[in-house]
């Protein structure tokens, strides 16, 4: 369990932020070769097969990989900082949306609303236990309402991941509830 955590880790940063760590090129669509991960991943001492791979994607608590139909390609679900296009539809929201933070920033938000920062999207949660799992790893959680219905009338655009992740560009002050 510890080594799929391990390489998780791993998948996370090459495939959302840096390729370069495991020497990867990511097509347009975050895509990167199987072939390519797993060589990049022996070159930094993880000497994994294609079937510890498979486990690692079906077995990821948060499901923040895929692999394509033909099994020769891996990217990951969302929450990249790099510029792909995965290909999100526009999803009409349920009325309320949670996200889960910290005291120290509770301020800045509910002055400024939530911003996608350095990744390409504000990622909110249907459930409140996501959102919990989300602020608790910067400490004590606040989960903080998001009147996403109201966003989406008044023109806001979402979209939903492939892991159930709800995703939006930006996050006003006015929509926010603690």
């Amino acid at each position: 369990m510890k080594a799929i955590i391990n390489i998780s880790k791993i998948l996370s940063l090459a495939l959302r932020h840096k390729p370069e760590v495991l020497d990867l090129t990511l097509d347009e669509n975050g895509w990167a070769s199987v072939e390519d991960v797993l060589i990049g991943l022996k070159s930094k001492g993880k000497e994994i097969d294609f079937l510890m791979l498979k486990q690692v994607v079906e077995e990821n608590n948060k499901k923040r990989f895929s692999l394509n139909e033909d099994e020769d390609k891996i990217r990951a679900s969302q929450g990249h900082s790099i510029k792909v296009d995965v290909g999100l539809k526009e999803e009409f929201p349920p009325e309320i949306l949670y996200h889960g933070t910290v005291a120290k920033f509770l301020d800045l938000i509910m002055e400024n609303g939530l911003k996608k920062m350095s990744r390409q999207h504000v990622h909110l949660s249907h459930e409140t236990i996501t959102a919990t799992n989300v602020g608790s790893r910067r400490g004590k959680p606040i989960i903080l309402k998001v009147s996403a219905q109201k966003m989406a009338a008044e023109g806001y655009k979402f979209y939903l991941s492939e892991n159930g992740v709800w995703l939006t560009d930006h996050v006003p002050a006015k929509y926010v509830i603690n």
